[in-house]
């Protein structure tokens, strides 16, 4: 019966008025799907649709439909860039061996929203803090590599950021005296893993290299892993803020070595700040002699007040 009606609707058919033929009964049963108009009309509609190629159709749409999938992945690359993840360029030679000229890292810039804060041994990416590049060259990038560093694809050449190693976070009391080792809190690093081969962990020198210094809360201290060729803390503490770094300005963790390929690796935190005791600084102040003097002190002045103000009733 289906190959029936569609031949009555094309006209292959016999006369019309022939009552008792199956074809005229069922054609009212495809009329409705001919939509209103006329018959003729329809087909030929129905006619100019078929005829469509469908491969042009599909690249009309696809033209059309491009301009929005650029725009959602500038977007979402902006959002990575923004709040996720960043990528860095080393312009420099002072994180030597752990990370090379030239290399790519990639910054972890999520944790920190969730108000995590730098740890001692970890490799940080911060915003100069005041003028330590002064007298560094300044990249002069073309078109592209300025759109392509704003969403994120390619380090920035523009923001005068740094990359150093956090050696003490507030509370801690690092300290350099001679070669080394290098102090924090009184334990002495093992730095052997990540300190440039040939370098000592400190530098003999009179214009920073010999230090001791207590690290303010909200402000880390950090060094370059290759010792005798970084401008860290060590050499800004004329600066405003003595050579820290406000925690405020770290723009996040570099957790991976990105490019090239053939040096990919993870940053981990060495082993030698997880040693026992290095953390004891603050039970240290709280537990002081002068501390439980205090502590000890506080009971007696209680009773001395209710003993007065019984008097005086």
């Amino acid at each position: 019966m289906g190959d029936v009606a569609v031949g009555a609707r094309s006209g292959h058919e016999g006369p019309e008025g022939q009552p008792e033929r199956p074809e005229d009964a069922a054609a009212p049963a495809v009329e409705p799907d001919s939509g209103s108009g006329s018959g003729s009309e329809d087909g030929d509609v129905s006619t100019g649709r078929s005829g469509r190629d469908p491969k042009s159709t599909k690249q009309r749409s696809f033209w059309k439909e491009l301009p929005i999938l650029i725009g959602i992945a500038l977007v979402l690359a902006l959002i990575i860039k923004t709040f996720l993840v960043q990528a860095f360029s080393i312009p420099s030679d002072s994180m030597q061996n752990t990370l090379q000229q030239g290399d790519r890292v990639l910054v972890d810039k999520l944790t920190p929203w969730f108000g995590s804060e730098p740890e001692r041994g970890e490799v940080v990416v911060f915003h100069d803090p005041d003028n330590w590049l002064a007298g560094e060259p300044t990249a002069n990038p073309n078109a592209l590599q300025t759109v392509l560093s704003w969403i994120g694809l390619m380090p920035s050449a523009e923001e005068k950021d740094l990359i150093k190693r956090v050696v003490g976070v507030g509370g801690d009391t690092v300290e350099c005296k001679g070669t080394g080792p290098l102090k924090v809190n009184g334990k002495a690093l093992n730095e052997s893993s990540y300190v440039y081969a040939g370098n000592t962990p400190c530098s003999q020198d009179e214009d920073g290299g010999q230090f001791k210094v207590k690290v303010p809360e909200g402000m880390i201290w950090v060094m370059g892993d290759h010792r005798q060729n970084s401008r860290d803390s060590r050499y800004n503490q004329a600066d405003k803020h003595h050579g820290m770094v406000p925690v405020n300005d770290v723009v996040g963790r570099a957790i991976v070595k990105a490019w090239p390929i053939n040096r990919w690796g993870t940053l981990p935190v060495p082993d030698t700040f997880d040693q026992p005791g290095l953390s004891d600084q603050a039970a240290a102040a709280v537990t002081s002699p002068g501390s439980l003097a205090l502590l000890g002190a506080a009971p007696l002045v209680l009773v001395r007040r209710r003993r007065k103000a019984s008097k005086d009733d």
